[in-house]
């Protein structure tokens, strides 16, 4: 028991707090024991899909997936930063649609920053188009977020009526992060590099465990277009890489690929924020948000979810918010959705992937200039959240 709380770092700390004061609360009487009891039952089968696909990222990228796609991307490319840009924000706006926004803080971060010194590129570009991304990019699929898979049982719509319903909002805040990340990040002036020198490619390793976890990466992106439960289909394809990494490496399995801390850190809001809602957040959400319907209710309630995921985190901001949307306001609702998806760029602690974001950077001794950071990203959520509103409500 030493041993594992030695390994411990602040972050978890800090989920394991969360959990505990939610425990707290409802061992207090402060949360009823039936409504936390519902709340956990809402849950379960986030938390399936979560565990589930986080070893399924884990594992894809042991099994050097990501690494033969980021360096492909760069030989395709040819030296020309255009060309590796609209690469970079395509690979990155996949992997957050189909494999949820946590893989690509966690898992695609690392993978574009090893690129950055083989093909001689400044690190910071990259680490910020998956950084972006992985919030702006979340907004499409019920597996992109956690926060859309609340969303999607609220307003009742299945994985296709879902998409149908935010493919031009998805669409609008790619465009706009892409136009904020050429203007502050990638042109001339800012990488200072007229070209890049293509790297070689990236050895694919054991043939059979890349061709097993592609393939089950390719299968549950059918299956849940396919309408197939995301939990199910998501255990499905985490248990066919698990039982080739059993075969061909199984060193690889360790008890660190299970999730436990997001788990715990999830668990633990979804105690935490009800007990505040009930002594006073309802109150000021609702002040904030409104019951309209309307455009300007749907501006509202997108302004107060970026606003309160940059204060405290996006998934208590987002529930927080759905709380006190009336039920019939759906386009109202799919604001607020937006608002705590494309609105946590500003602060480091606005999103859990902005989190292990830095965590990523820090280690890769990548310097990210923390002005930089806040006022760009101030900039693309006033603008994304403006233009991805728009779009929403033009589409209805």
């Amino acid at each position: 028991m030493a041993c594992v709380t030695r390994r411990l770092t602040v972050l978890d700390w800090v989920r394991v707090g969360v959990l505990a004061v939610g425990l707290v609360c409802v061992a207090t009487g402060l949360l009823p024991a039936d409504e936390a009891v519902a709340n956990l039952r809402r849950i379960g089968p986030l938390l399936l899909f979560l565990a589930a696909v986080i070893v399924l990222a884990e594992l894809t990228k042991e099994a050097n997936v990501f690494d033969v796609l980021a360096s492909r991307l760069a030989i395709v490319g040819r030296g020309n930063y255009a060309a590796l840009f609209l690469l970079c924000t395509a690979f990155a706006s996949f992997v957050t649609i189909f494999l949820n926004l946590d893989t690509t803080a966690v898992l695609l971060t690392p993978v574009m920053l090893a690129l950055a010194p083989r093909a001689r590129i400044a690190p910071l570009p990259l680490a910020m188009t998956t950084i972006w991304l992985a919030n702006t990019a979340s907004l499409l699929l019920p597996v992109s977020n956690l926060t859309n898979l609340l969303a999607m049982g609220r307003v009742e719509l299945s994985t296709r009526d879902f998409a149908g319903r935010m493919w031009a909002p998805q669409a609008t805040a790619i465009a706009v992060t892409m136009l904020c990340l050429w203007i502050f990040f990638w042109r001339r002036g800012e990488r200072g590099a007229d070209r890049y020198d293509p790297p070689p490619q990236a050895p694919m390793g054991d043939r059979v465990l890349f061709t097993v976890a592609a393939a089950a990466c390719a299968l549950f992106i059918v299956a849940i277009l396919a309408g197939l439960q995301i939990g199910v289909a998501a255990a499905v394809a985490a248990v066919l890489v698990v039982a080739a990494f059993a075969w061909r490496d199984r060193s690889k399995l360790t008890w660190g690929l299970f999730p436990w801390q997001l788990l715990v850190f999830v668990t633990g809001l979804f105690l935490v924020v009800p007990t505040l809602s009930r002594y006073g957040l309802d109150d000021l959400m609702r002040a904030l948000i409104g019951e309209s319907g309307d455009a300007a209710g749907g501006y509202r309630a997108a302004a107060a979810g970026a606003g309160l995921s940059n204060v405290v985190n996006n998934l208590p901001a987002y529930y927080a918010g759905e709380r006190v949307v009336p039920p019939g306001n759906h386009d109202q609702l799919l604001s607020l959705l937006i608002g705590t998806n494309v609105g946590p760029v500003i602060t480091p602690w606005a999103s859990l992937a902005t989190l292990l974001w830095f965590e990523w950077c820090r280690r890769r001794a990548v310097r990210v200039p923390l002005v930089k950071f806040v006022l760009t990203g101030v900039c693309l959520a006033v603008t994304g959240i403006a233009a991805t509103v728009a779009a929403l409500l033009l589409t209805a």
